[in-house]
This record gives structure tokens, C-alpha cells and sequence, in this order.
């Protein structure tokens, strides 16, 4: 008899995998660094054979470790960092080009010129998909796979190739090829994607130039996808959901009424509120989006994402070698506290919501001769904090505005940054039990589709607190540190609309 659930996140700097038992506990996880590439300035790439590999190896552990046969397992859930692009030959595997990560922006001034050149465009996009026309999104990123590769698009049109964002690949991968299939989730951000039709938009592809023989078929998130391969895991495992990173962690977190709100703070951070059957559209630059679709019936979500949180860590880490590991961070920046001079603006890849800033680039400002080591390292830190405050101010605008964030991602095991979240949100900030909501909400999909757990509001008694976190600070407070914020970001901010 089957007794575990296989949870495989892959996300933008490792892999994951997690055993998660029929109650829903965490029994084990394994984890996979990877390399990242940068090819040039603005540019973020992977090597799809890293992805697989360190998908697979992780997985295997797990299995080795616990001495699991496939009948051990009821199923597999996948979740993975949205909008990276793969494209690869549907008979051979190969892959045509690197993946091209959700952080890339070489395709900024494609989009510039695409809304230049097509009054209206942007609004219809917004009205259609709920995003915004920007490099982000995988629809530039194939157009430029096809323009810029040799051969890439006679193959595309005469249907040898396959495109797909990572959840895609994998399940290509774990199936012998047998399956093409994505989510919806996944599907609603690829800016090619109808979310009120929940069907490929042909405008949209005509538009892109892109073949539709190359995307893959949309499933509910808990569905059959196959089986894997026999010789993977000791015998054929049925994958039974897959779903984007942040809508798997809305889900891990429990978050299933309108209204509730996570934060996963990861290599990037994303705030999602539930906002139920109502796609509820942004005018202050924020983005509408499946949050998952069961038995056929989508509920939606408000979603403001940051590109450069967990990696603006790395980045003084491995970058400027200022720390040796990041959980360093946290002790430095205790000795120096929030009252310094110090803003770090991390816009090495442009800004995200709610500024969709592409040109802009990072900068450390308020130097002075007495700045040291601490003083950047709290900066990095609190500017994860200022730009989760940014998000909050843009959904108040929207008329959501969530007093209690649930909260999971390698960075929240940092009470010092927990507190000045709380701190600068002015709002209650709840640490999940379990960090790795991202994985856990895959296999909870998983389980939901096995009939291990009956329903969403099973999967919602599931979730449990670790610690919360208060206000601590004035709002006089609150609002001078954040002004500051806003000064350093207008000083490299390119535009301002």
C-alpha cells in the first residue's frame, strides 16, 4: 500500500524534493544546488540538463534513503519558477537553447517597441491574461528563442519543436516524452494565455509570431499527467499535479478563502492574495492570475512579485564576498539595526511591480567612510522588507489590502528580517511550521487528485503556525524609513509611468 506523497520543486538557484505522509507531515526533503549563467548584462540563463538532473538526484535520494519501492508512492506534484522558457525538439529531447530565466530581460526593448507600435496593446493584454507586456512573461522569451536561433523557426513551423516553462520539461522528461502538458497556473503566465476563456489566445500568438503546434495541452492542477518512466524510480509513479511556485505555496499556506494573503520569500518574493472567483484587475501595475483551477472551477489571485530578494543575499554572498553564508546575515544585522544611512536598491535585473522598471539597475546609496560590512548586509536585508511594503501599498490602492501575511521561503527563518517585515508592513507577519510551502502545497495537489485528503478545507487544517511576528515601531517611524526607500528608488528608477 502507498504511504507517501512526492513533492518536486524546482526553483530558480535548486531543486527539491520532500516526502510528505498521508497526514500531510513533512518526512524528508533533499536539496540540489545548480549553476547560474549570465551571458551577458540583463541576461539570466540555465542549462536544461542541470534542471533535469537535479530534479532527478534529489528524488532518488529520497527513495534510496527511505528504501522506497514505486508503490510507496500514491503520486508525484510538481511546482516550479514560472515564466522560465525552455524550447526543445520533440523527438530527440534536445533542447534548442539554454532556458531563459524569469529574471532575463533581453527582450525589453522588444516589448517597448511592441506597445510603441500597437496603441491599446497593453490594455487588451491586461484584459485578456491579467499581466503586463513586459520581458518577464515566457511570450517575448520564445519569440526571441525563434528569432535568434538558428533554424529554431522553420523547425517551429513545421512542428518539431516543443515549448514549455519548467514544470512542462519535467514531466516531458519523467514521462519518456509521452506527455506535452501544462496547468493552468503555469499557462496563465505565459502572456499567451486567455484566463477568462482559459484557453491560448490566437491574437496573441499571431502576435508573438508563434506557432500554436508548440505549446502544451492545460490541465486543472490536480489531474492525471502520466506516469513516470519505469526506470526512474524503481517502477512507474502517477504524476498527479503541477502547478506554479507561488500558486503551490498559496496552497501549502492554506490560503483557499478570498482575501488571504502569503508572501514566499525565495530567490525573488511573492505576494498572492486570494481573491476568488472575481479576476480582479490591478491599476496600480500589480497582476491578475489563475491561482489554481480544480475540477474545472479557476479561482484567481492578486499577485505582486520582487525579482531580488533570497538573491540579493546571495549576491553580497558570492558576489562581494561579503558574508561566507547567508544566515550570517542575520547577526550582522542585529549589531547595526535599521538606523543607519544605508538603502540598497537590487534592481540588477530592473524592477518589479509595481514600478516594471526593466532598464533599471541596482545601486548602494548613502555611503559614507564610516559604512562597513553590517551596514550593506542590513541594507540587503531591509530591502526585501521595502519592497514587500511596496506591494502592500499598490494592493491598498487596488482596495485589498490583507492585515495578516502568511509567510514561507528559505529567507524567513531570519527573525531580525521577520520583524522589520512586521515592522514595515504594520501588520501581523505568521511564519509557517514548514518553510518549504512551496513543495508541500505540489504534494498536497497531489494528495487532493489520490483522494488522500478529501478537499481544500482539508488541506486548510493542515496548515500550522510557527511564530508570529507584531509591529513593533511607529507609524511616524515606519513612514520616515520607508520615504527614504523611495528616494533611493527614484534615484535609478528609468521611467515613472
Amino acid at each position: 500500500m502507498s504511504r507517501y506523497l512526492l513533492g518536486i520543486d524546482q526553483g530558480t538557484t535548486s531543486s527539491r524534493a520532500i516526502l510528505v505522509d498521508h497526514n500531510g507531515h513533512v518526512v524528508d526533503i533533499e536539496q540540489q544546488d545548480f549553476a547560474q549563467h549570465y551571458p551577458q548584462s540583463g541576461w539570466v540563463e540555465h542549462q536544461p540538463e542541470d534542471l533535469w538532473q537535479s530534479v532527478l538526484q534529489c528524488c532518488s535520494t529520497l527513495v534510496r534513503r527511505h528504501q522506497l519501492s514505486a508503490a510507496d508512492l500514491t503520486g508525484i506534484g510538481i511546482t516550479n519558477q514560472r515564466e522560465t522558457t525552455l524550447l526543445w525538439d520533440k523527438d530527440t529531447g534536445q533542447p534548442v537553447y539554454n532556458a531563459i530565466v524569469w529574471q532575463d530581460r533581453r527582450t525589453a526593448e522588444y516589448c517597448q517597441q511592441l506597445a510603441e507600435d500597437n496603441p491599446g496593446l497593453e490594455a487588451r493584454i491586461q484584459a485578456k491574461t491579467g499581466l503586463l507586456l513586459d520581458p518577464y512573461f515566457c511570450a517575448s522569451k520564445i519569440h526571441w528563442v525563434l528569432e535568434n536561433v538558428k533554424g529554431a523557426r522553420d523547425r517551429a513551423a513545421q512542428g518539431q519543436l516543443l515549448f514549455g516553462t519548467v514544470e512542462t520539461y519535467l514531466l516531458w522528461k519523467l514521462t519518456g516524452g509521452k506527455c506535452h502538458c501544462t496547468d493552468a497556473s503555469n499557462a496563465s503566465r505565459t502572456l499567451l494565455f486567455d484566463i477568462h476563456a482559459q484557453e491560448w489566445d490566437e491574437e496573441l500568438l499571431v502576435l508573438f509570431n508563434i506557432p500554436r503546434t508548440l505549446l502544451p495541452e492545460v490541465h486543472d492542477n490536480a489531474s492525471d499527467f502520466g506516469h513516470t518512466q519505469s526506470d526512474l524510480l524503481g517502477g512507474p509513479v502517477p504524476i498527479l499535479a503541477m502547478a506554479g511556485d507561488q500558486q503551490a505555496a498559496l496552497v501549502g499556506q492554506g490560503c483557499f478563502s478570498p482575501g488571504m494573503a502569503k508572501s514566499t520569500y525565495g530567490t525573488g518574493c511573492f505576494v498572492m492574495v486570494n481573491t476568488g472567483e472575481q479576476a480582479l484587475y490591478s491599476q496600480h501595475r500589480l497582476l491578475t492570475t489563475v491561482a489554481y483551477r480544480i475540477e474545472g472551477k479557476v479561482t484567481y489571485a492578486l499577485e505582486g512579485s520582487i525579482f531580488m530578494a533570497g538573491a540579493t543575499i546571495q549576491w553580497l554572498r558570492d558576489g562581494l564576498n561579503l558574508i561566507q553564508q547567508a544566515g550570517e546575515s542575520e547577526a550582522l544585522a542585529r549589531e547595526v539595526g535599521t538606523e543607519h544611512d544605508v538603502i540598497l536598491v537590487p534592481a540588477f535585473t530592473g524592477l518589479g511591480a509595481p514600478y516594471w522598471d526593466p532598464d533599471a539597475r541596482g545601486a548602494i546609496l548613502g555611503l559614507t567612510r564610516d559604512t562597513g560590512i553590517k551596514e550593506i548586509v542590513s541594507a540587503g536585508l531591509q530591502s526585501v522588507c521595502y519592497q514587500s511594503k511596496d506591494l502592500q501599498k499598490a494592493m491598498e490602492a487596488d482596495g485589498v489590502r490583507p492585515t495578516d501575511w502568511r509567510v514561507d521561503g528559505g529567507m524567513v527563518s531570519n527573525d531580525w528580517l521577520m520583524q522589520f517585515l512586521a515592522d514595515m508592513l504594520g501588520a501581523n507577519v505568521r511564519r509557517s511550521n514548514v518553510a518549504e510551502t512551496t513543495a508541500l502545497g505540489a504534494a498536497y495537489l497531489a494528495g487532493l487528485q489520490a483522494g488522500v485528503f478529501t478537499s481544500l478545507a482539508h488541506i486548510s487544517q493542515l496548515w500550522k503556525e510557527d511564530k508570529a511576528f507584531t509591529p513593533e515601531i511607529s507609524k511616524a517611524d515606519r513612514d520616515r524609513l520607508y520615504r527614504h526607500w523611495q528616494e533611493g528608488v527614484r534615484r535609478i528608477q528609468t521611467r515613472s509611468d
